[in-house]
């Protein structure tokens, strides 16, 4: 199994540069942009150009393996995890900022066996920021290293924080619950845009924990892996195991940072889940 995921790991880094370079090479020119759910829900052809380059060249090498992607989830089709080999894919997470030329999008890939995550990259081709992980084998940013912060004191934290691409009422007012409980708190709130770029600084030590409600598989898959990968903790904003497909996330420096947090926050569990 080692040798296979030897294969797997230096397959989909080759295949992560070739579309980061699509992003990149687009990312300031004109885009057709398509609303997906709601006017901020956007998606362009660089979106579904990637997505395909990622999964036609995985699904050729490797037949037996399954698919959950984005763009595939947004033309309806069922997503499943199951305990073989699965790739889990956004093709550009941060949409909107890439469709303003923002330079804070990123290509997202964890691949998931017997449910848990074994590999876990989040590349910003714009800026040169390639994180990766494997399990058991720590997590790196362009080839060093990484850490997270190791924080665990709330008055300290710095957190990162999304609104979403949804502006369903009780999410809103939740989110806005949760700006007003814990700002007096902690040291900052930042946002990036992008739920896996907002991972990889948790994972990177420059923050010290993310929680949203809201974002799909997709965003959260390689960020996991990651973190963890750093000595840092994924769970469930309430407490319990995460779960890849609940549409909920905490990330935190330590279990302790985690568990100040919980006690703070609102909660709120999006319908549907991604397997439904």
């Amino acid at each position: 199994m080692a040798d296979e995921l030897d294969n797997y790991y230096e397959t989909i880094l080759e295949l992560t540069k070739q579309a980061g370079k699509l992003v990149r090479d687009r990312l300031t020119n004109k885009k057709n942009v398509e609303e997906k759910d709601a006017d901020i829900d956007l998606v362009t052809e660089t979106d579904k150009e990637v997505e395909e380059l990622l999964i036609k060249s995985l699904a050729k090498k490797y037949p037996s393996h399954k698919f959950i992607g984005e763009e595939t989830a947004a033309s309806g089709k069922k997503q499943e995890l199951t305990a073989d080999p699965t790739w889990i894919i956004d093709p550009v997470d941060g949409t909107m900022n890439f469709v303003h030329g923002f330079p804070h999008c990123c290509i997202c890939i964890g691949l998931y066996i017997n449910f848990e995550p074994e590999i876990g990259i989040i590349y910003n081709p714009s800026l040169e920021q390639l994180f990766t992980s494997r399990k058991g084998k720590g997590a790196y940013l362009n080839g060093k290293r990484i850490s997270v912060s190791g924080q665990t004191e709330l008055n300290k934290a710095l957190i990162m924080v999304e609104s979403g691409t949804s502006r369903d009422e009780e999410k809103m007012r939740v989110f806005k619950a949760n700006q007003d409980k814990l700002i007096p708190l902690i040291h900052g709130y930042r946002t990036l845009g992008s739920a896996g770029l907002d991972m990889a600084m948790v994972a990177l030590g420059c923050a010290d924990a993310y929680f949203e409600f809201g974002p799909h598989a997709w965003d959260f898959a390689a960020g996991t892996l990651l973190i963890r990968e750093a000595g840092g903790v994924v769970i469930d904003p309430s407490g319990g195991p995460f779960d890849v497909l609940s549409r909920r996330c905490l990330a935190a420096s330590s279990q302790e940072l985690a568990d100040a947090i919980i006690k703070e926050i609102v909660q709120l569990y999006p319908k549907p889940r991604d397997d439904e």
